[in-house]
């Protein structure tokens, strides 16, 4: 063979191998071996409790909390409602708050409520400010639960 001849069959020797490798060269994908481990065992579904660990953050949960609301309303609320209020940092959830006042109180939580409070605006002569919005929980307790705020610790 010539060195032309030579270099065209290999040419086509490497087209042949990219053709095959494009229309059917193409392995079949072998399945992955199972892995050897024993069965899954259902956990029973209970009510979470105060005991349990909580799946948020400790150092989070005791400033997610930062007041009780005591007036007129909360005390009303509280005594008919069996509901607590709380000023709770803006960017608070329900989970959180249920877990804060869970973990800090000793109580179980049936509900919590949250309203963003709008600040006021409010007139300093010609000129308009405004006060700070902040955020609102109603927690509703569960029934022959309580949170005194008066008693000493």
């Amino acid at each position: 063979m010539s060195p032309a001849e030579e270099t065209k069959a290999k040419k086509g020797a490497k087209v042949k191998k990219d053709a095959s490798a494009k229309s059917g060269g193409t392995a079949k994908k072998e399945p992955k071996p199972k892995k050897d481990a024993a069965p899954r065992e259902k956990k029973a579904k209970t009510r979470a409790t105060v005991e349990q660990k909580s799946p948020y953050n400790a150092e989070r949960l005791a400033t997610v909390l930062l007041a009780p609301v005591v007036s007129e309303k909360g005390t009303y609320i509280a005594d008919k409602y069996e509901q607590v209020i709380f000023k709770v940092m803006p960017n608070a959830t329900k989970p959180e708050v249920k877990a804060a006042v869970e973990a800090m109180f000793k109580v179980q939580v049936e509900t919590v409520q949250i309203v963003n409070v709008r600040g006021k605006e409010k007139r300093f002569g010609r000129y308009i400010g405004r006060r700070r919005s902040w955020k609102k929980a109603y927690v509703c307790l569960a029934p022959g639960q309580e949170i005194n705020f008066g008693a000493e610790a």
